[in-house]
């Protein structure tokens, strides 16, 4: 069986979006209002916003794949890290802070660098329902008992999660 060879995957992603981008900005223009510079305007004031964190991510993934040795991160959170690995990759995921422009980048790095499937679905699902950076607006807004109750009750899932993500798909090549 031949090699299937490596391509860029995000074309796929690319083009979808890129023609929901062209059909929104007819549909806007379509209505005659101006609602299409307006969704220009709103469209550079997030570039500007999100561009440099965007940037600076890109950065932090990239550097992480040149400094830290490719067997360091097997050794700590590769498929035959088993446990610990797991455990460090939910909670290393639980404390990283921002959002997905932060996070999806800094996994893809430390995947590509050697990280078992198992650590980085630990690693994604802590980020998403830990996010120890997000407990001060959430608290302000819902209060302590609801954030320890929710805390409490979602605890156990970024391990579980890549317990059986490594369990099912640790044989799967990336």
């Amino acid at each position: 069986m031949a090699k299937k060879k490596k391509g860029n995957t995000m074309i796929i992603p690319t083009i979808i979006m890129g023609t929901l981008a062209v059909l929104l900005t007819y549909l806007a223009f379509r209505r005659g209002d101006g609602s299409h510079i307006l969704g220009m305007a709103t469209t550079a004031k997030m570039t500007v916003q999100i561009l440099p964190l965007l940037l600076f991510s890109f950065l932090v993934a990239g550097m992480i794949q040149v400094l830290i040795p490719r067997e360091t991160i097997a050794h700590w959170v590769g498929a035959e890290s088993g446990l610990r690995g797991i455990f460090i990759g939910a909670f290393a995921g639980g404390l990283m802070p921002g959002g997905p422009f932060v996070s999806l980048p800094i996994a893809a790095s430390i995947m590509k660098a050697g990280a078992g499937v198992g650590t980085m679905v630990a690693f994604l699902t802590g980020w998403s329902l830990w996010a120890v950076s997000r407990l001060p607006l959430e608290v302000g807004i819902l209060g302590w008992k609801f954030t320890l109750i929710r805390m409490a009750c979602t605890m156990i899932f970024p391990p579980l999660a890549g317990l059986i993500a490594q369990a099912v798909f640790s044989g799967v090549k990336w």
